[in-house]
């Protein structure tokens, strides 16, 4: 499982590489480069399934176990 992603703002294009948590979502984020806060997009629950080039631990998990899952834990 990985947990390094790099979110890449939607606003400005900034990246930057950040480790994703395992025990909860990480709901906003705040872009180092033009200070916008970053909210899931519709229909995911965390910023790393939405701007990151890694999604979510538990989707991580879902995928290797063959089974769907909503972001960041739930089912």
């Amino acid at each position: 499982m990985q947990l390094i992603s790099t979110l890449t703002c939607p606003e400005c294009d900034h990246r930057a590489t950040e480790t994703m948590p395992i025990d909860a979502c990480q709901f906003f984020y705040d872009c180092p480069g033009c200070k916008a806060v970053l909210r899931p997009k519709p229909g995911d629950c965390c910023v790393y399934c939405s701007y990151g080039d890694v999604p979510c631990p538990p989707i991580q998990e879902a995928r290797e176990n063959g089974s769907q899952a909503s972001c960041c834990g739930g089912s």
